[in-house]
């Protein structure tokens, strides 16, 4: 295969980031450097990542990541021993808690440090002045809601959708008042046919990640509108029931889907064990997030498919991620990667963004 030389600093689309999570639960000031981050959390215990984010505006522009999505998360638990954040015992405290993520994100757009994208048109727009002076362009942000709990009724969709909202995952962690998710089995029901219904006729986007199999096959079969995986890797590389198997990535392909690879460490090797494993000891790298895009594109037969939905911060930091990604900057690295295994410039620029690009564009056509 011809292999071009790869691109110096190719434009970055990450379709998933927990970014208000980190300022509203975390309490990190995402206008600092990550050095400035580390420093304040130092010697602090309440949580495992702590002084070891990898995540906040500057180490965005310095990856040239130029859009994201950043997610409002905030879940209804049902169950005890939840994963530490993002969990509320009602869906109205789940609500407020969104809309507090809500209120940091207008209050970034204010700032100047982010721009929310909302249609084709603004994808347009932002492209071009990113291109011509990237420095003084505020960072691209596509809203999503990872897990619909805090949904109270279709007024408070639509309401979301009037304030933004752009896609949902219908379920997180464990059982969903929509859908169920990681950790547990079942269908979405009538509350989430009712769910999508009204999604499908707002054009909000289906994510698919974190449904559990049963909910998986459920929604696409009751959902005709855009789909895709924002973060979300390959069964056949790390057996769990958290990464979809072939038969849901090749349904995701069929119509027309992204799977955006993720980078938690857990996700990158069958081997991980909670509080005992590290990077270093497991050798978990970046080679294996791009095994996983290359699995994709192998399945497809193309590379119009693979995309990057990092999910980096997503409660875990350095002690859980790559070894070699010290910031999110390091998104950098995956093209000279991928270079190696003989993807040429034009298959770099589908997986760092040109596929997600194209991926909303055609949903907001």
């Amino acid at each position: 295969m011809n292999v071009d030389k790869p691109l110096d600093k190719p434009f970055i689309f990450d379709a998933h980031l927990d970014l208000a999570m980190n300022a509203m639960e975390w309490n990190r000031d995402l206008t600092h450097t990550i050095e400035e981050l580390r420093a304040t959390e130092d010697g602090m215990i309440d949580k495992p990542d702590r002084a070891q984010g990898t995540v906040s505006f500057p180490s965005l522009r310095e990856g040239n990541v130029g859009i994201v999505v950043g997610t409002q998360i905030a879940r209804f638990a049902k169950r005890k021993g939840n994963l530490p954040g993002a969990s509320w015992n009602s869906p109205e405290q789940a609500w407020a808690q969104t809309q507090g993520q809500l209120a940091w994100y207008q209050a970034m757009e204010h700032k100047g440090q982010i721009r929310q994208i909302l249609n084709k048109e603004d994808i347009d727009k932002h492209l071009a002045s990113w291109e011509t002076d990237a420095a003084n362009t505020p960072l691209g942000l596509i809203r999503s809601l990872e897990g619909a709990d805090s949904i109270l009724s279709m007024h408070y969709l639509h309401k979301a959708y009037e304030d933004g909202l752009r896609a949902i995952g219908p379920a997180h962690y464990g059982p969903g008042v929509y859908a169920q998710g990681t950790d547990a089995t079942g269908g979405i029901g009538q509350s989430g046919r009712e769910l999508l219904k009204e999604m499908e006729a707002l054009n909000i986007i289906l994510d698919t990640t974190h449904l559990c199999d049963d909910s998986f096959w459920e929604a696409l079969a009751n959902f005709k509108g855009p789909v895709c995986a924002s973060h979300n890797n390959c069964r056949a590389l790390v057996p769990h029931h958290r990464q979809f198997s072939d038969d849901q990535l090749n349904a995701l392909i069929a119509r027309e889907a992204i799977i955006g690879v993720v980078m938690d460490a857990w996700m990158l090797t069958p081997n991980w064990i909670r509080g005992k494993s590290t990077p270093k000891g497991e050798n978990i790298s970046l080679h294996q997030v791009v095994d996983h895009i290359d699995y994709i594109c192998q399945l497809a037969g193309n590379s119009l498919h693979a995309g990057i939905g990092s999910d980096l911060d997503g409660a875990f930091g350095t002690e859980q991620g790559p070894k070699d990604v010290d910031t999110i900057a390091d998104l950098q690295k995956i093209p000279y990667l991928l270079s190696q295994r003989g993807y040429t410039k034009e298959n770099i620029e589908n997986i760092c963004s040109k596929n997600w690009l194209r991926f909303y564009m055609n949903a907001w056509s």
